[in-house]
């Protein structure tokens, strides 16, 4: 599906983006179902519907109307989509994550739409995902379809180049999982980004342990991504999923090898979020002072 060239800069860089790795009959497909949701976002002024531990399945942002939607984030779009379904599980995107996990195969672990619509003001922080779902070993990786078109200006992922093999630094503060690393850490090794973006049918694969943000979209353009995450099939998770699916563990890439693989970390469990947003960043969370 890639060439080892491509394997090869993942490995040294954490990220790779690629090109037309879906089609344009799937991605219509995906904006389809979204576009239906962002309809029904404008009959609700809070979150709505119900996942598999009985959360909200729709997240909004504070400035969402029925004028001015911001649907900002659909947990586990599997469950009620076969197109995402499809996607996550059986698609190009799928196998080459497997590939780039570098093990006998690779689980599906969790999925969401998240949104940035036109003038909406979602900002995500500074952080690494790992902290959020560890395993055993480190060998996850984030996949980040651009449903839209993801530009400079309509806040694309930023990344950090190889930071990926430093530190597993902690998203703690104050004894509060506040989802992000500390000011001093963002001061000190985030002040380089590098911007992520590319045409419609695009994926971004993130390294879990990248450190990475996203600004709000100030344009007049949206941009969604499907962010898929999966982890090497032996990959033992640690803690609860938090964004638990009737899908999660699907073996989607190689085989089973009945075996677990441990690499060293050092971290404190996350504090699963009790709303309907994955992100305490974005659940009422005062954000990091230190």
């Amino acid at each position: 599906m890639i060439e080892q060239w491509q394997i090869d800069q993942y490995n040294e860089q954490g990220f790779l983006v690629v090109e037309n790795v879906l089609s344009a009959e799937q991605i219509a497909e995906l904006q389809s179902d979204f576009d239906e949701w962002v309809v029904d976002s404008r009959k609700h002024q809070e979150p709505w519907g119900e996942t598999l531990d009985k959360r909200a399945r729709f997240d909004i942002e504070s400035d969402h109307s029925a004028t001015h939607p911001s649907l900002r984030r659909v947990t586990s779009p599997t469950e009620i989509s076969e197109a995402y379904k499809k996607t996550a599980l059986d698609s190009r995107m799928s196998v080459i994550a497997g590939q780039l996990v570098g093990s006998s195969g690779a689980r599906f672990h969790h999925s969401k739409v998240n949104s940035k619509l036109p003038h909406t003001a979602t900002q995500v922080k500074w952080h690494q995902d790992f902290p959020f779902t560890p395993h055993s070993n480190d060998d996850l990786v984030t996949c980040l379809l651009m449903i839209s078109e993801v530009t400079m200006e309509n806040g694309p992922l930023q990344v950090i180049p190889g930071s990926h093999k430093g530190t597993l630094y902690t998203h703690w503060h104050n004894d509060q999982f506040t989802g992000a690393v500390s000011s001093e850490v963002e001061r000190v090794y985030c002040q380089k980004p590098i911007s992520c973006f590319g045409p419609v049918g695009s994926v971004c694969f993130m390294h879990s342990r990248l450190l990475h943000a996203s600004s709000p979209n100030e344009t007049e353009l949206p941009r969604t991504l499907y962010i898929s995450v999966y982890a090497a099939e032996d990959a033992l998770p640690y803690g609860e999923n938090p964004l638990p699916s009737t899908h999660s563990g699907d073996l989607v890439w190689g085989s089973e090898s009945g075996e677990i693989r441990s690499t060293p970390n050092h971290l404190r469990l996350p504090e699963k979020p009790k709303g309907a947003s994955f992100f305490v960043q974005q659940a009422g969370t005062d954000s990091v002072k230190s």
